[in-house]
Order: C-alpha cells, then structure tokens, then sequence
C-alpha cells in the first residue's frame, strides 16, 4: 500500500527553527502594597511573550537581580519549548543551587516558558497539563480580629458571600495569634515585655473553634494556620484539644527544622495536618509526600521552581494519598495564582486552594486576573495563563523594602526567643 501522507496542521507561531528568546527581565510592582515579581521573556517573534511568577516578597532584589544579570544571558538566543532543558539549565549554572531566591527567579523562567507554549499551541495551560478533570477550584479564605467576635462576624461575612472553608484566626497576647491584630502582652514584667506565650495559645485557641462550631453553619469547613510556632508534643497537643471541631486541616504546626518528626505528629493527630509553604526546592515537598508526614502538601509554587517542579509534585501526591492545597496569599503574583488554579482542575490530587482577593489595581496592572465566584476560582481559557502585564501601571506602584523584613522578623517569646514569623 502507498505510504500516507502525514496530514498538516496551521502553525499559529514560528516552528522550532525560527523562534528563539530574544530578552529576560524581571519586572518588580506592588500594586497592593507587596513586592510581586514577574518574569517576562521576549521571543523574536513579535507580540509572543510569556510571564511568569518569580515572587519572593521579602527578597525581591535580590530574585530581580539573578533573573537579569545572571539568567538571562543564558536564555538568551535558545528555543523557548525546551522548557525542561531550560529551567535545568538555570538550575544548575549556579553549581551551588536551589533555597527561595535561585528557585523564585526559575519559576518565573518556568511559567513564562508555559505561557509561551500555551499561546503557541493556542491552549490554556491546563489543557497543556492534560485538560480538567474538574470546573472550577473550590477555594478558602481567611477570617482574623482581635476577639472571637470580630473573626465570627468576617466568618459570617464570608459565609454570606458564598465560600465554604474558612480559615480562622484570633489575636494571641503578645504578638503570636498569626493573621490577626496584635495585642499586648499578659506579661508585662516578664524579661520580654511583648513576649507570647505557646501554653495561653494553647489554652485559648480551641475557644475559637468552640465558638465557631456554634456560630456558623455547620457544613462550613473550619481551618487554622499555627505558623510553625509549636513542638512537636505541643502540636500534637493542639490538634487533640481541636478535634471535636473537626477542621478541615490544621497548617504548618512544625517549623521546616523539624519536619523530620512530622510523621509521628500526623500519627497521633485527629485533625490532618497541612504543611509546605516553607518548602523551597522540589525535594523538599517530595520528601514531605513520600515520608508520610501531611495530608496536605502546600508547597508556594514560585518556591520550589515554578509549574514543572509543582506537576511532578502533585503527581506524586496522587499516587500517596496526599492531596494538595498550593499556597496563595497576597505575595502570590496573579500569575502565580493563575499556576495554581491550573494545577487544581487539572490534578486528581487536588484538596482546596488558598484565596486572595486581589484590589482593583492589580487588576490594572495584569488585566485578565483571575477573580473568586461564589468561593470558586476558575482559570481562564485564553491561550497561557490569559493574563497580560501593563507596564506603565506596573511603574505606577514602585516596590520598596520597608516594613517585609520587619515582618517576617518573627514574633518573640516571653523570655526573648526568636519564634518563627
């Protein structure tokens, strides 16, 4: 029989023989007051760019730096769809590699590289991840006051406006309740006169829940983030007092220094336990799989090396049980949340998606930002991640450098000790 002819399909872009990067530049903008930085990769195909998310709000000077005077002379002249081939690249020229800034400005290489390929292809990402296998990400947001009150009643607010998990939140005296107002300490004679105390968080904390069991309606799903402030026996601790409330998850009960004894936590906790968002290399998130310590895996994406790392991750996850629950708060960049969301519906794995509701003027500066509905989050089917950067808006919200670092400074215990922020 003759042999066919292979059929031939219209090329929306260049082939591989004429499309190569023509420039890289991290662009730095805090439209609601957070340092985002973005990466933009120019090919010299006009009009096909991609972005990608590289955000490390604390040091974004420093990813800003890498990314333009280290990376892209790499990138520069290279066909951007050897994604894998790129990013490894990046990766590994350093020859010391990975922690927060190396693997925030790969992400950004790496999530500009997909964008690219979405908008050649002329698909959203997630088809490129192998199309949905739900609609929309079902998300949960933070509620916070001084008193139980006040987080009560943003509780109901939220409930009012649609979503179904809530995280929730109390001042603890002494600076340690993590995500609301800070109060005064009860000891004020104490060596550290602002001192916060574990054992009063521990006391008041299932007050919170208690409380909220009563208040709100009972198929909200309740979660709470520790911030990595406990012991391994005061985690376990926690999650016991906490049980009859039963949380959807409890976050980050142990610091990264002590992630090795997480296991034996989840074994002995009611509630599931979700940890990650201080993860920053691949490895890092898969050995928290593979070990059995979490339910959740909520590794911040742009930590850990962008949308390729984080695919293998929740493949992972899949195949353990896990399920996946991506960091995004405030200091994720609209394009970091729209990796996310492309990750959600796209993973068998997925478990709930951390929101954030993003002001009017990050919507200027990247038109196409991904809004929450009714609590669902639903990415755009525009080719890419559908989002685009307007540079004059962006240069209207300068980045600066004060108050982050104070901020992540921590909170001090009563006798002075540094505790995580």
């Amino acid at each position: 029989m003759p042999q066919e002819t292979p059929a031939t399909f219209a090329q929306p872009w260049p082939v591989r023989d004429d499309i190569r990067i023509r420039s890289v530049q991290a662009i730095v903008t805090a439209p609601q007051g957070i340092p985002l930085v973005v990466v933009k990769i120019d090919t010299t195909e006009p009009g096909l760019y991609g972005l990608g998310c590289a955000t490390f709000t604390q040091r974004w000077k420093a990813v800003k730096t890498f990314v333009d005077e280290h990376l892209a002379r790499l990138l520069v002249g290279r066909y951007p769809g050897d994604i894998g081939d790129l990013v490894r690249l990046a990766g590994f020229s350093g020859y010391w590699r990975g922690g927060p800034v190396t693997n925030n400005a790969i992400s950004g290489i790496d999530e500009a590289l997909w964008d690219i390929a979405g908008k050649r292809a002329g698909m959203p990402v997630h088809e490129l991840l192998g199309g949905k296998v739900r609609a929309a990400a079902d998300t949960y947001i933070h509620a916070g006051g001084i008193t139980i009150d006040q987080t009560l009643e943003q509780a109901k607010d939220f409930v009012a406006q649609g979503w179904r998990h809530i995280r929730l939140q109390v001042s603890t005296p002494g600076g340690g309740g993590y995500g609301a107002p800070r109060l005064a300490t009860l000891y004020p004679e104490a060596p550290y006169r602002n001192g916060w105390s574990a054992r009063d968080y521990l006391r008041t904390t299932p007050d919170l829940f208690a409380a909220a069991r009563q208040s709100l309606p009972d198929n909200v799903e309740l979660l709470h983030d520790v911030h990595s402030r406990l012991t391994p026996k005061e985690a376990v601790l926690l999650a016991r007092s906490l049980e009859p409330y039963r949380l959807f998850f409890l976050e980050d009960v142990l610091a990264p220094e002590h992630w090795d004894r997480l296991p034996e936590v989840r074994a002995a906790s009611p509630v599931p336990l979700a940890v990650g968002e201080l993860t920053t290399s691949m490895g890092d998130a898969v050995r928290l799989v593979r070990d059995g310590g979490v339910d959740f895996i909520r590794s911040h994406i742009s930590d850990i090396g962008g949308l390729t790392p984080a695919r293998k991750v929740a493949d992972l996850a899949e195949l353990c049980g896990v399920r996946t629950a991506w960091h995004g708060p405030g200091d994720t960049s609209p394009i970091g949340a729209a990796a996310n969301v492309a990750l959600d519906v796209s993973s068998v794995a997925f478990g709930i998606q951390e929101g954030h509701i993003y002001n009017e003027a990050t919507h200027e500066v990247f038109p196409g930002t991904l809004r929450i509905v009714d609590g669902w989050l639903t990415p755009n089917e525009a080719p890419g991640w559908g989002i685009d950067i307007d540079l004059e808006a962006a240069a209207r919200y300068p980045a600066e450098l004060s108050g982050h670092d104070e901020w992540a400074a921590g909170v001090r215990r009563i006798d002075g000790a540094l505790e995580a922020p």
